[in-house]
């Protein structure tokens, strides 16, 4: 039985999806299991991380889990979420871990460093067959802008032109179901990307075309960006290194050639992931 954590997200959503297809048994952790959409055969669970015992139900019988945790960093001492979903899979005896992380890791210094850090060697050190996927910017990110696109054709985003090497959840999900049901990918740390850097406005453009739209971006003032994080409720340390990642480095550009010699295909493009998903954006 293969376990997959935050079943309902862009990566685990693909993850179920491809490993349902491929005739896995899959069991879907979601906190909302009666509200889960999932593929025919999924065996849909309720798991959270602050109740321990329903991990303990979640990961029984497990020979492998995709572990993730969307707690926003900051938001708690650690990655509680983390250790606790590493924890239970310990517990369980699951044999073969691939947790979702974050592009550089625990690299660096800074409150996201170091809670990430933190997150990966519970997995690390947790006596798993495990392997780390650490993608940058994903292209899914995009359906942030729906919303505004239902209303019109302008849309305000921050950062609009800073470049990031976007990668398809789908691509991700590829990787972790490889590495999920064979052991040839233990013990790797895979950073990814998708196989074009572009900037959001770029990426609007594309969007724009594939709906058939002349659509629009309004700049967010970098202040303006920092002032929402904060209002949205982004601890100060953690809204300080946000600014200085995005800001003073170009570090999530850069076109890396993982997912092409994982897969044995080039990741796929913008254009392609806005055409699966034009309905989003369409209503």
């Amino acid at each position: 039985m293969i376990l997959v954590t935050g079943a309902t997200g862009h990566v685990g959503g693909e993850l179920v999806r491809q490993l349902t297809a491929a005739w896995h048994p899959v069991r879907a952790m979601t906190r909302h299991p009666a509200d889960a959409r999932l593929p025919e055969g999924v065996q849909a669970v309720y798991g959270d991380a602050d109740d321990p015992a329903s991990l303990d139900a979640a990961f029984s019988g497990v020979e492998a889990a995709f572990l993730m945790s969307a707690q926003g960093v900051g938001t708690a001492p650690g990655p509680t979420h983390d250790l606790a979903l590493a924890r239970a899979a310990a517990k369980a005896g699951v044999r073969r871990v691939v947790k979702l992380s974050v592009l550089d890791g625990g690299a660096g210094s800074d409150v996201i460093a170091r809670w990430h850090a933190e997150a990966e060697a519970a997995v690390t050190d947790g006596g798993f067959a495990w392997t780390l996927l650490r993608p940058g910017r994903f292209m899914s990110n995009a359906l942030q802008w729906a919303g505004q696109l239902r209303a019109g054709d302008e849309v305000s985003i921050p950062f609009a032109d800073r470049p990031a090497a976007s990668i398809d959840p789908a691509d991700v999900a590829e990787i972790a179901a490889r590495a999920l049901t064979t052991d040839e990918h233990a013990g790797a740390a895979y950073e990814l990307s998708g196989p074009e850097s572009l900037t959001p406005t770029e990426e609007m453009a594309i969007l724009g075309r594939t709906l058939g739209r002349d659509l629009r971006v309004r700049p967010v003032p970098d202040e303006a960006a920092r002032t929402g994080m904060e209002r949205y409720g982004f601890p100060p340390e953690v809204v300080d290194a946000i600014m200085h990642r995005t800001l003073q480095s170009d570090r999530g550009a850069e076109v890396l050639p993982t997912v092409e010699k994982v897969l044995g295909r080039r990741p796929r493009t913008f254009a392609e992931w806005a055409g699966a998903h034009v309905t989003a954006f369409d209503g």
